[in-house]
């Protein structure tokens, strides 16, 4: 990084604008409506992305083009961020999104994947901070900072972080079809547990199992004793396995630790948010010493010896 200096994204985006105030229609009239909820695990469907009918000046000024970036700019999702690297030759994006269109000394990939850095991360939280709705404006996005290299550098680490992106997507999409498979094999074994067509006998969740919510991060603890603790994260419990390749700390009073420890057989289970984030969960193995949770994760812990971890674990997904 040596040499690499230090600019500000207004400095280099052509343009950072909102988009268009319109109602979606599944009436194939007028442009595509790119929206936040069409923006899910990282991409697009432009085939279920819904039209809108607004006029040609409003469909000019915020017509979408590969190597655009658009960017939640209220809510739950504030700062999300998404590479447009192709869509319909027509097709605009919503109010509640903002775009930034780069000049030709920033290449789009790699700042895209600056975008989901830490340093990102913390710049935007700080944006949002102090205010009842979190949300970021263009005026606040022109004013990220950001390590710019010369450009072929730039290409060269997109590049790299492109590929290893692929590959993380794929091994994803591994995951997702044994999942499948599991559930298949789970459901010529047991039967489907809505209808329960094999007669199996039922019982209350509650009578089963504890169910705990975790810890809550940013407690004023000021004046008590602490300790800091490993924790996971909603992003650590992905749907069927665990993403532990970083664990984060937090510090929690010395009681904290036996309430919200997690033993091997507990079952994670995600509280919610966005769509791809209700309800996924896997199996605790210890994979972690004295590792506790955040309350966004519950805590699923087998009270009876007639229900195994694996089995609930595959029943609930």
């Amino acid at each position: 990084m040596k040499g690499w200096k230090t600019v500000e994204l207004g400095d280099y985006a052509d343009s950072v604008d909102y988009g268009v105030t319109a109602s979606a229609t599944q009436h194939p009239s007028g442009p595509k409506f790119l929206r936040i909820t069409d923006i899910q695990n990282g991409e697009v469907n432009w085939e279920t992305v819904p039209w809108c009918e607004c006029d040609a000046r409003s469909a000019s000024s915020s017509r979408l083009q590969p190597g655009d970036i658009v960017f939640a700019r209220t809510g739950a999702t504030t700062g999300k961020s998404f590479l447009i690297r192709e869509c319909p030759k027509d097709a605009v994006f919503a109010s509640y999104l903002i775009r930034v269109r780069v000049g030709a000394s920033v290449d789009p990939s790699y700042l895209s994947h600056f975008f989901n850095s830490q340093n990102y991360w913390e710049q935007i939280t700080q944006c949002a901070r102090g205010v009842a709705q979190p949300g970021v404006n263009a005026s606040s996005l022109k004013t990220l900072k950001l390590p710019l290299p010369p450009l072929p550098e730039q290409k060269s680490i997109a590049a790299i972080l492109d590929k290893a992106d692929s590959i993380r997507r794929k091994r994803q999409e591994a995951v997702r079809m044994t999942e499948e498979l599991l559930r298949s094999v789970f459901l010529d074994m047991f039967g489907d547990p809505v209808t329960n067509p094999k007669g199996w006998p039922e019982a209350a969740l509650t009578d089963a199992a504890e169910i705990v919510s975790g810890v809550t991060k940013g407690r004023n603890l000021d004046g008590k004793q602490t300790v800091f603790a490993p924790y996971l994260r909603v992003a650590n419990v992905q749907d069927g396995y665990l993403n532990l390749s970083e664990i984060k700390e937090i510090e929690v009073l010395p009681t904290d630790i036996a309430k919200y420890r997690l033993l091997g057989g507990d079952i994670l289970l995600t509280e919610g948010g966005d769509p791809d984030k209700l309800g996924r969960g896997t199996v605790w193995r210890e994979h972690v010493d004295n590792c506790i949770h955040q309350n966004h994760i519950f805590r699923v812990r087998i009270t009876t010896d007639n229900l195994l971890p694996d089995f609930l674990s595959v029943l609930i997904g």
